[in-house]
């Protein structure tokens, strides 16, 4: 535990450096004063001296002579200082993805578009993919503490983990996605593979189904869908902005945001986050306790654009969210108990993560840009890892909520370097237009772990709703050693061609993959398995657009997948999968109505099926096609009032099983129906005053692919209210006052991918207070 001695340390540096940045940007002001007082002192001017008149009775005009005329003339000014540089134009739809991200859609909740890795920054409605783009102003709005609670603003993205667990792992179109599968500024393995706090985000660009070609393949080989996180910059406007908060039942902490660009043409920024929390959460009993502290620096001149992330993110988390298995054979599905609950008291979890990436692009023409990206991430998890699953018992817990109980230690860390390199061109071959990205993309991932657990004699009985203390652990805990090696690399080659004054955008594109993967005894350190293989993934996606306001899109795209590493708790633990593909049809249509945009759309998604088989194993099962449709609204509704609105309605059937009774099953822990939608309304008999409201719905899911009407999980309705109220009375400056509820009913309910389960969050309240200086 040593490891975790300079906590506290870490949190005071970030949170003095935020109050450096904060000083440095009021510091900033003063060279521009200086500036304006320049421009107000007059040019100096030349006076003749008076000369002696001779009277006269008749007084007679006399002209003056030229050298007179000349010497009253003022000297040559000094040059004028230039004036303030414009903002940068947005990136959108130009060869650059470095800058000023596409402008926020009407009711600023989304975005009008945004990056999306090979086919770079592009419109909502030039993008033959269904995508969304959320802003930070709507993270802020809601009070979101990380990636995820804002995510579920789309209802094709479901969680199947709880907050303060052990991590954020969502359901895109039907299939699970990794937190290991978040991509940084493009690059993946970059964040924290538990979850990403909400302070350093400027945008969440969420594309739905594979993204192999347009991303490259990702870590844990996600399919249903891709996240990319944007960090935030400095902007034009300098500001520092302190934020104190609660979240009930007691965790407390500030947030400290400052802002400065430097230079005759702003052309360094400097962006600084720091956050420090602290108190119990939404477990009861639990404290979490936090530190992100993440600095911002870029460059940019007429042809040159650098950026650097520096982020580190330390969780310690007593008593955090459990997970648990739920026996094949229940006759029926227990009640969820107490979202507050633990049903395994004492447990601990200890992350670390800390990250350094860059990013460059250089103008080599107006019409061709060259780039570059790198980053390194060291992360590292320790935790006690209590389970249901002990040999010689049944496994998990039955329709009563009984389950045996085993103690561990489950310790690990990753190392990772992930980068690319490329170019981006925009030209014209006689009528038609070209967009084209040559790129290559490399990830390697050095993984590692140590597992330690009792004996199945030092088992205990336990209960989900009065559950016992956790079992010392009496060996002795091992350091995390080599468990695997994994290396990803792909060149890749897309373009858009654009047809009748943009009328219609052919997109073509394919990727050649390369994975290896080597899989090593934690032991010994002696190689057990491995495989290095290569597969190619074509993309094809037409728009065309009758209208100015409609696009009419449809894609073809293939996802590849990496072989699973089988994790602890099966019987082939340490076991490396092979890899797989998966395929994605897609059509749909998008109307800009001005301030409102409409989106529908259909898809059929197939992939492998993974399962436990009898042997306890992880194994591929036949196949998996979820079809489904989607519908979306979000904008501004109506002056002061904007919203978002989506509705998915799957299918996710089995069609090859090995047991053909279950073919046409649904697939197990996969809704048929989620719903999201949200409002946000400036009152109109109080100035600044707002109020905002969520719904969220999931409908119920199976246990097994056996789909017994007894095993299935009831739906689950969730409702958040909130308010915001912001005023410069109190400082001259703008301070917002935020309140939220988030399950304001209190509802108990499953979170599920089949028989490993969780509970939803507790009815959860958060204040907070942002002044800006």
């Amino acid at each position: 535990m040593s490891n975790f001695k300079n906590n506290k340390n870490r949190l005071y540096l970030g949170v003095a450096a935020g109050v450096v940045t904060a000083c440095v940007s009021g510091l900033g002001a003063s060279p521009l004063q200086a500036q304006e007082a320049e421009r107000r002192v007059l040019p100096p001017v030349s006076v003749d001296a008076p000369q002696q008149r001779t009277r006269s009775a008749t007084r007679t005009a006399q002209p003056r002579a030229t050298p007179q005329r000349a010497a009253r003339v003022a000297p040559r000014r000094a040059a004028e200082p230039p004036p303030p540089p414009a903002a940068p134009p947005t990136t959108m739809g130009s060869t650059r993805t470095i800058g000023a991200p596409a402008p926020a859609y009407a009711g600023g909740q989304v975005a009008q578009g945004g990056t999306l890795g090979l086919l770079g920054s592009t419109s909502v409605m030039n993008t033959p993919f269904s995508t969304v783009n959320f802003t930070s102003q709507l993270i802020q709005d809601q009070q979101a503490r990380t990636a995820a609670d804002t995510l579920i603003n789309d209802s094709s993205v479901r969680l199947s983990t709880g907050p303060n667990g052990f991590d954020d792992t969502f359901q895109i179109r039907g299939f699970p996605v990794s937190a290991t599968d978040i991509g940084l500024n493009g690059l993946y393995g970059l964040v924290s593979s538990s979850r990403v706090p909400a302070q350093i985000i400027e945008r969440i660009e969420l594309l739905k189904g594979p993204g192999a070609l347009i991303n490259g393949i990702a870590p844990s080989g996600s399919i249903g869908g891709a996240v990319n996180i944007v960090t935030k910059r400095a902007t034009e406007v300098p500001f520092a902005r302190v934020t104190p908060f609660f979240m009930s039942a007691g965790n407390y902490g500030v947030q400290l945001d400052s802002s400065q660009r430097f230079g005759a043409n702003k052309e360094w920024g400097v962006r600084f986050n720091g956050v420090a929390r602290n108190g119990e959460a939404t477990v009861d009993g639990g404290n979490w306790r936090s530190g992100v502290a993440a600095l911002s620096v870029d460059y940019r001149s007429d042809r040159l654009r650098w950026t650097l992330d520096a982020i580190t993110q330390n969780d310690d988390t007593k008593n955090f969210r459990p997970q648990m298995t739920i026996q094949t054979g229940v006759p029926f599905i227990p009640a969820p108990p107490d979202a507050r609950s633990n049903w395994y008291p004492g447990t601990v979890l200890n992350q670390r993560d800390h990250t350094i990436a860059s990013g460059l692009e250089y103008d080599i023409t107006d019409w061709l840009t060259a780039y570059a990206g790198l980053g390194y991430r060291q992360g590292e998890n320790y935790q006690t890892f209590p389970d249901s699953r002990v040999s010689g018992y049944t496994g998990g817990i039955d329709q009563f909520g009984n389950f045996r109980l085993i103690n561990a230690y489950y310790d690990s860390y990753t190392q990772t370097v992930s980068g690319n390199a490329g170019v981006r061109a925009k030209f014209n071959t006689g009528f038609i237009g070209h967009s084209v990205n040559v790129a290559y993309t490399g990830f390697n991932q050095e993984a590692g772990n140590a597992y330690v657990a009792n004996t199945p004699a030092q088992s205990v009985p336990s209960n989900i709703y009065n559950p016992s203390p956790l079992p010392f652990v009496t060996s002795a805990r091992n350091a995390p050693q080599k468990s695997s090696d994994t290396t990803l690399t792909s060149v890749a080659i897309a373009d858009t061609m654009s047809f009748l004054n943009d009328t219609v955008l052919l997109t073509l594109g394919v990727r050649q993959q390369n994975v290896k993967v080597d899989s090593f005894n934690t032991t010994t350190g002696a190689l057990t398995s491995g495989y290095d293989a290569s597969a190619t993934t074509p993309l094809a996606g037409i728009v065309i657009k009758p209208w100015h306001n409609v696009s009419l899109y449809a894609n073809y795209a293939e996802g590849l997948t990496r072989g699973t590493i089988v994790g602890a708790g099966y019987a082939n633990t340490g076991a490396v999968l092979a890899p797989y593909k998966s395929k994605q049809q897609e059509a749909g249509i998008k109307v800009d109505w001005g301030t409102i945009t409409t989106t529908a759309a259909v898809f059929q998604i197939t992939r492998p099926n993974s399962i436990r088989n009898a042997a306890n194993e992880l194994a591929y099962d036949g196949e998996q096609r979820n079809r489904g449709v989607e519908l979306s609204v979000y904008g501004l509704l109506m002056p002061g009032l904007r919203g978002m609105a989506s509705a998915t309605f799957l299918k996710p059937e089995l069609t090859n099983p090995s047991n053909p009774l279950e073919r046409g099953n649904d697939a197990a822990g996969v809704p048929d129906t989620t719903v999201s939608a949200g409002l946000d309304w400036d009152t109109p008999w109080v100035r600044g005053l707002a109020l905002n409201g969520r719904v969220i719905y999931t409908s119920g899911s199976y246990l097994t692919s056996a789909n017994l009407p007894t095993q299935r999980f009831p739906d689950w309705t969730r409702l958040d209210l909130g308010a915001r109220y912001t005023t410069t009375a109190l400082t001259g400056k703008p301070v917002t006052f935020r309140a939220s509820v988030e399950n304001v009913t209190g509802e108990n309910y499953w979170l599920t991918t089949g028989t490993f389960v969780t509970v939803g969050a507790p009815r959860t309240y958060l204040l907070s207070a942002a002044f800006d200086f």
